[in-house]
């Protein structure tokens, strides 16, 4: 029997999960052979994610170039930008919405008895305001083989939208580099298939690397708070997408059949990019138009990590509750309008969420220490929201696809 890639990447999970475990226990006390051997199972993550980073800036070039130039005309480009732009701010919204008020119902930081950080400890985390000229100005390329060297998505689709454009103006000539693109999308789809053969190594790598370093005893101390939040995800993964999805006339669970194996990638990866190039080919097979999915969901990357924005609202939440400070309700909608702007645009920075959150705790004057109460538990915290971003993108891109006519699933 030939196993799929859910199950694939099921096993190395499961086998990660039990390599880790034995040599966490193996090592106990020792942290130099524990680094070590995380160090050594990381490399295995560590060229999977690489190998997926590798073909991401030309995939969405090539497919968002080739989809903006038959389509040839601004205006219809333009709207289908401003109906993804505003589902985005809408679920935005509603995944904020759900974090903050399932951290005042569930109130983890009280019901958890955890050690609170010594005062003024050192986080590691910059605490990042990002201001609405610095997210305009990074829009825009200043040069597109360094968005393309760094993976700058949003600067990448900003500059095949331009480029797309501008080849549909030309005509003939135009066609010439649109049919070179059409083949290279092939060869790029062609390159995900060899990579994805690699995805359950890079899974059991990852996997491996985590529970081997920090091992399974540390899950006990937090098991509330891990409960509350992935029972919020579950949540918003189950009740909240479904019911846009029915609003929309959209068949959300035959959509989630589709892009299950995306979703457990990212689930195992910790990475919603990890499952990128995997989604565009499913969400294509479940019926979205190529020029829908190559041009809305780069965007959603960006733009749609709803599992992200639950956890911002979520953590912060969680450390003034540890901290006996109890936030009004007047101070919870201004720190979910402030992280609305805020946080957009911050895919690129690295362990964003944790940047932002750190940005908004001094907004309130919450201790900066506090957020290390986080990091013990972040890896895997960070499983859940990956997973939930990829879901959401998914709907997000059905979506707008259907509000364009552009849904066919008949075929």
């Amino acid at each position: 029997m030939k196993l799929n890639i859910t199950w694939k990447i099921f096993i190395g999970m499961s086998l990660g999960i039990i390599v880790g475990y034995i040599l966490n226990r193996k090592f106990e006390g020792d942290a130099d052979a524990l680094s070590s051997a995380s160090t050594y199972l990381n490399l295995l993550s560590k060229i999977f994610l690489r190998m997926i980073k590798m073909i991401i800036g030309p995939l969405i070039f090539s497919i968002l170039t080739v989809g903006i130039a038959k389509l040839g005309d601004f205006k219809l480009v333009g709207r289908i930008g401003a109906k993804t732009l505003g589902y985005f701010y809408f679920a935005t919204i509603l995944s904020l919405l759900t974090g903050l008020v399932a951290v005042n119902i569930l109130r983890p930081g009280k019901m958890m008895q955890i050690p609170l950080p010594a005062a003024g400890a050192d986080t590691g985390i910059e605490a990042k305001k990002m201001t609405m000229e610095n997210f305009i100005t990074h829009l825009f390329p200043q040069s597109f083989f360094e968005a393309l060297a760094t993976n700058e998505i949003l600067q990448i689709v900003v500059f095949s939208v331009f480029f797309g454009i501008a080849t549909a103006a030309i005509g003939d000539h135009g066609k010439i580099i649109i049919k070179g693109l059409d083949a290279v999308s092939e060869v790029m789809f062609k390159i995900v298939s060899y990579v994805m053969g690699f995805a359950p190594y890079g899974v059991f790598g990852a996997v491996a690397a985590v529970i081997a370093q920090k091992g399974l005893g540390i899950l006990g101390g937090y098991f509330y708070l891990i409960i509350c939040f992935f029972a919020t995800l579950a949540f918003f993964i189950l009740v909240v997408l479904p019911a846009i999805c029915v609003f929309v006339k959209v068949p959300y669970w035959k959509l989630l059949s589709y892009v299950k194996d995306a979703l457990f990638l990212s689930f195992s990866t910790a990475s919603s990019e990890a499952s990128m190039p995997l989604q565009i080919e499913q969400l294509k097979k479940f019926g979205v138009s190529e020029r829908i999915v190559s041009f809305v969901l780069p965007l959603g990357y960006s733009f749609n990590l709803d599992g992200s924005m639950m956890y911002m609202t979520f953590a912060v939440g969680f450390i003034a509750q540890a901290y006996g400070i109890e936030l009004t309700i007047a101070q919870q909608v201004t720190m979910m309008l402030t992280l609305l702007v805020t946080s957009k645009g911050i895919a690129g920075v690295p362990r964003a969420s944790l940047v932002v959150i750190a940005g908004t705790m001094s907004m309130f004057n919450l201790p900066a220490e506090g957020l290390i109460l986080l990091f013990a538990v972040d890896w895997l915290l960070d499983m859940g929201r990956s997973a939930t971003s990829v879901a959401g993108n998914a709907v997000a891109t059905a979506v707008v696809a259907k509000w364009e006519g552009e849904l066919n699933m008949a075929k």
